[in-house]
C-alpha cells in the first residue's frame, strides 16, 4: 500500500509515543477512583494533581484556574453558557468564522432569548475588524460576553488576544477566547492576558482525543456544568478522565519544551508549500494572512472551480493524501465552509486546508504538490 501523507493536523494529530508512555500505566495497573480515599485512590488523585500543577505552570496561571474537560467543545459551551446564566451577560459579541463549538453555542442562547447576538464585522483577509468591534462595544448598553477565536482553525488567522482582552476590559466585558489552535502550538502568559475563560484540547498537540482543558480567570465564578460528585473543586461531576489528563498535561510539557525547533520546522514546510505551489500552480491563490499574523501550522489554499477540481479532496484521499475542505468537525457533510463563504464570496473557487506537523517533509509537499498540478 502507497505511503499516507497526513496533513489534516488542524483537525487531530498522532499520539506522541511518549505520551502513550506515560498514560500507560493508568490505562493498567495504577487504575484506582481518583476520589476513592485508599492509597490506591490516593496516588491517581496525585496524577490529577500533579498534571493540573504542570499545566498550570506551563501556561502561568494558578493551578485553582485550570480544570480538565472533554475537550474544546466542552470547554467553549461551559464558558459561554456560565456567562449568560451566572455572570449576567445579556449580550453576546462574536465572529461568523468561529468554530461551530461557540457559533452553535451563541445562536442556541440567542434563540432560546437569553441573550442579544451581535457579529463582528471580518475583514478579506480574514482579520477581525477591531474598530467595529470597539463601536459594538461602546454602542452595548448591556453586560456584554466577546467570544472570538485565538487562532480560525481554517484559515490560520490570528487574533491580538491582548488588544481584544484590553478593549473588553474597557468596556466592563466578559472576554472568552477559544484558543484551541494555540495552546501547545504557542507560549501563553496567562497572569498577564486580560482574559476570563481560554480552552485547549489535547488531541491538537500530539495528546489523547477526550482530553480538554478550560481556564477560568480566579477572579471569575461560575456554577458547575456538571452536576453529581465533587470532582473538578465540584464544578465539573463525573470521575475523571484519568489517563487523558495525564496525556493532556505529558503532551502539554513536551509541546512547550520542544516548541522553538517544531515551530521553525513546520512554519519552513508550510512556506515550502507555498512556494512550490506559486511556481507550478499559478492559479492557487491563499486564503487569510498566511505569509502574516498566522498559524504556522496551516495553510488555506484556493483553487479555480472545474469539474477535476470539485474532486479535490477525493483524488487526494485516492491517492492516500489527508487534507480537509474546512473544519473536521463538519466535513462528513461537506457544505463547504462558512469560514471560507464569510471572507470570499467568489463561488468559482475551491477551499482546501493543508495543515502541518513536525513529521511532514518537503519530500511530502513535492508528492502532494506534483498530484495537485495534475486535478487543476
Amino acid at each position: 500500500m502507497a505511503t499516507r501523507i497526513y496533513l489534516d493536523n488542524a483537525a487531530t494529530t498522532n499520539l506522541d509515543p511518549r505520551v502513550l508512555d506515560a498514560m500507560m500505566p493508568y490505562l493498567t495497573d495504577r487504575f484506582g477512583n481518583p476520589s476513592s480515599i485508599y492509597s490506591y485512590g490516593r496516588e491517581t488523585r496525585l496524577a490529577v494533581e500533579n498534571a493540573r500543577k504542570s499545566v498550570a505552570k506551563i501556561l502561568n496561571a494558578h493551578p485553582a484556574e485550570i480544570f480538565f474537560t472533554s475537550g474544546g467543545t466542552e470547554s467553549s459551551n461551559t464558558a459561554i453558557f456560565a456567562a449568560v446564566s451566572d455572570l449576567g451577560c445579556t449580550h453576546i459579541i462574536s465572529s461568523p468564522i468561529e468554530h461551530h463549538a461557540t457559533l452553535h453555542a451563541v445562536e442556541h442562547l440567542h434563540k432560546r432569548g437569553e441573550a442579544s447576538l451581535s457579529f463582528v464585522q471580518v475583514r478579506p483577509d480574514g482579520h477581525i475588524d477591531m474598530d467595529d468591534l470597539e463601536r459594538l462595544l461602546s454602542d452595548s448598553e448591556e453586560k456584554t460576553l466577546v467570544t472570538l477565536m485565538h487562532a480560525n482553525n481554517e484559515i490560520g488567522n490570528m487574533m491580538d488576544i491582548h488588544a481584544v482582552g484590553e478593549l473588553c476590559k474597557k468596556f466592563n466585558a466578559i472576554f472568552h477566547s477559544d484558543t484551541v489552535q494555540t495552546v501547545g502550538h504557542f507560549p501563553f502568559d496567562l497572569r498577564n492576558t486580560p482574559v476570563h475563560f481560554i480552552t485547549g484540547s489535547g488531541h491538537k498537540f500530539h495528546g489523547p482525543k477526550g482530553s480538554g482543558l478550560l481556564y477560568i480567570n480566579e477572579n471569575v465564578r461560575i456554577q458547575p456544568c456538571i452536576h453529581g460528585g465533587a470532582q473538578e473543586r465540584n464544578m465539573r461531576a463525573g470521575t475523571e478522565n484519568l489517563y487523558g489528563i495525564v496525556g493532556f498535561a505529558r503532551a502539554l510539557e513536551l509541546a512547550s519544551a520542544e516548541h522553538e525547533a517544531d515551530r521553525a520546522q513546520i512554519h519552513a514546510v508550510k512556506m515550502y508549500m507555498m512556494d512550490r505551489l506559486r511556481s507550478e500552480v499559478p492559479s492557487a491563490t491563499f486564503n487569510g494572512d498566511p505569509e502574516g499574523q498566522s498559524l504556522y501550522t496551516v495553510l488555506n489554499v484556493g483553487f479555480p472551480k472545474s469539474e477535476k477540481s470539485e474532486m479535490m479532496l477525493f483524488n487526494l484521499d485516492i491517492n492516500h493524501i489527508c487534507a480537509s475542505g474546512g473544519s473536521a468537525c463538519t466535513s462528513g457533510a461537506n457544505q463547504g465552509s462558512h469560514v471560507i463563504r464569510a471572507i470570499n464570496t467568489d463561488p468559482n473557487r475551491i477551499a482546501v486546508r493543508f495543515s502541518f506537523s513536525r513529521h511532514n517533509t518537503r519530500e511530502e509537499i513535492d508528492q502532494v504538490v506534483a498530484l495537485v498540478k495534475t486535478l487543476i
